[in-house]
């Protein structure tokens, strides 16, 4: 590697890692007044700029009424002046739906009748404190940051989120709108996560009869369903019923159907029941090259009188060669089965051990320290890639708010404002910690942390 490709952390190193690990209890950072905490070593860390800071899915809307992140907006502008104020920090790194097109209620134009530019703009309005002090970031020219997009943003054209953030970087796949991947030097890979994701990942081959040059996945209708049970929850006796389907066939995309039409049944059941008219034309779209609005049934799987499953979105999206174009298409490198990835898009740990899959097992990539978003459950895993060498997976959690139901009272200030830093230690510079913390107004709650030499 070029001795400039480590600048960030001013050493020289191997190629080869060894590993070093260790778990901490949670502990609150100790402070005295003005100390800023990421200024204060609380294991051995340098002093000198040299941290990166990762956070994702912090979701902001353009209607604080439904938004996912609305509570956690202090707390939020409260953690990136910290960042702001930092001598320690290089890199901030927002690893995916910072801006969030999807969680919308379903009867709702997301964009009113006017343009993406206006919404973009519009959310900017609505979170100003927070825009205000990425901006701050920003032309202070100290911290580089970083925009890697995310399913929630995944039609968010560049230029609207310069026209808000100017000056931002953008870590975007060449040609291939809604993912990315950003490398601060090539051992350390942060991406969102949401390309390995059937439900998630850019589809430019589902639904192009009704919608030519879409890209929108079966999660962003998912999405907008779900948005209906959060803010009107159902009652038990209120829950509409999902149509039954029957599989009648051994054939392999038939199969995956089935499985396919399992998990909207599941969900719809227990995780995001609706009282909704599934026949009922309640989700308004006009956005993503898709015009008018369709039924809840329109994505869920049903009987052809023949017997032979079929939907009337995304037909044909779960045979194995349709999955296969798409990874192709969202640069995937080692392709997965759909069979696996139909449930292991509800699945953490089908998705965490992507890192695993595409990376560290993956013999054309050098990468040692990945650190995702996507599924909100923050984590550290150590895995050893396929030349025995450790390597270190990350997930940096989510800012959202956590949401009640039926009037549950809960303190949003002890509920996620997940964040990861990597930095080198100070007695020896070529050990790199990983590290996993939650904000508190209290200062930060380190949970745990892997360190591995370099």
């Amino acid at each position: 590697m070029k001795r400039s490709q480590l600048k960030w952390w001013g050493i020289v190193a191997s190629t080869v890692f060894m590993f070093s690990a260790f778990s901490c209890q949670k502990e609150n950072i100790s402070l005295k007044p003005g100390d800023n905490p990421f200024d204060i070593s609380n294991g051995g860390e340098s002093l000198a700029r040299n941290k990166i800071v990762v956070i994702s899915d912090i979701h902001l809307g353009n209607d604080l009424s439904y938004s996912e992140c609305s509570a956690h907006l202090p707390r939020l502008v409260e953690f990136l002046t910290e960042i702001r104020e930092s001598k320690t920090i290089s890199e901030l790194v927002i690893a995916g739906d910072l801006l969030d097109e999807w969680y919308i209620p379903s009867r709702t134009d997301t964009y009113e009748g006017k343009t993406q530019k206006e919404f973009i703009q519009k959310i900017a309005t609505q979170n100003k404190g927070v825009i205000d002090v990425l901006n701050g970031i920003i032309k202070d020219k100290n911290i580089k940051v970083t925009y890697v997009p995310g399913n929630h943003d995944l039609i968010v054209e560049d230029e609207n989120v310069e026209l808000i953030l100017p000056g931002i970087n953008q870590a975007r796949d060449i040609n291939r709108p809604g993912i990315g991947t950003y490398y601060p030097i090539p051992q350390i890979a942060i991406e969102h996560s949401h390309r390995y994701d059937f439900f998630c990942a850019p589809d430019p081959y589902s639904n192009q009869n009704i919608a030519p040059g879409t890209i929108l996945p079966a999660g962003y209708f998912f999405t907008r369903i779900a948005v209906n049970s959060v803010t009107n929850y159902p009652d038990a006796g209120e829950i509409t019923p999902v149509r039954d389907v029957t599989l009648n066939s051994a054939d392999e995309t038939q199969v995956n159907n089935f499985i396919y039409y399992n998990i909207w049944k599941s969900v719809l059941t227990n995780v995001i029941p609706v009282k909704d008219n599934f026949d009922e034309k309640i989700i308004v779209t006009n956005v993503g090259n898709f015009s008018g609005s369709f039924s809840i049934n329109d994505v869920i799987p049903f009987n052809n009188p023949d017997g032979s499953i079929d939907m009337n979105l995304f037909s044909e999206a779960c045979s194995q060669s349709n999955w296969e174009k798409r990874l192709s298409y969202n640069n995937v490198p080692v392709i997965t089965s759909v069979k696996d990835a139909i449930p292991g898009s509800l699945l953490t740990s089908f998705l965490d051990n992507q890192s695993n899959v595409q990376y560290f097992q993956n013999q054309n990539s050098e990468v040692r320290i990945v650190v995702f978003g996507h599924t909100h459950v923050p984590m550290l895993k150590t895995f050893t890639n396929s030349k025995g060498e450790a390597c270190v997976y990350a997930n940096s959690g989510t800012w959202i708010d956590k949401k009640t139901r039926h009037g549950e009272s809960v303190d949003q200030d002890n509920e996620n404002m997940d964040f990861i830093v990597i930095a080198p230690q100070a007695a020896d510079n070529s050990m790199v910690k990983v590290e996993r913390f939650q904000f508190r107004k209290q200062g930060h709650i380190s949970l745990e942390s892997r360190s591995i030499k370099l």
